[in-house]
């Protein structure tokens, strides 16, 4: 293949990288193709095949090696919290909810299946707590 094919190819991987959410595994590819590129134009892969051998063994041994330890720079430091937890969120009843039965409730802009937690029913547009969730069901007291 010729050198500038392999550009093309890992600048295209490395575009796909930029373009999906952060797996680090097209980068790692693009890198190596981008690699064999510059290889090729040198004079030092003129075979197809080492072209091949040499694109897949840099492009897996980088992603084993240096994959986690990216992965584990690129992380925010700081607390570590549950901050997206609906536990304690209140939610509107938008379908009323019999005692212990299921109905929809309205969190964030979303319909979720509901389950009353109380004693008693819960009306439509009843403003309660969310006491815990299960699946996709909320538990609203």
């Amino acid at each position: 293949m010729v050198w500038w094919l392999w550009l093309l190819l890992g600048l295209g991987l490395l575009a796909v990288e930029a373009a999906t959410p952060g797996g680090f595994v097209a980068l790692f590819f693009g890198i190596g193709a981008i690699v064999v590129g510059v290889l090729t134009a040198a004079g030092l892969a003129d075979a197809a095949w080492l072209q091949w051998i040499l694109f897949s063994a840099l492009s897996v041994v980088s992603l084993a090696l240096l994959r986690g330890p990216l992965r584990a720079r690129l992380q925010l430091r700081g607390n570590v919290a549950a901050v997206d937890s609906l536990v304690g969120e209140e939610a509107v009843v938008i379908e009323e909810l019999a005692a212990g039965g299921v109905g929809k409730v309205e969190l964030r802009g979303s319909s979720w299946s509901a389950r009353a937690a109380g004693e008693g029913p819960l009306p439509k547009g009843y403003r309660g707590r969310v006491e815990r969730v299960e699946g996709l069901t909320l538990w609203v007291r």
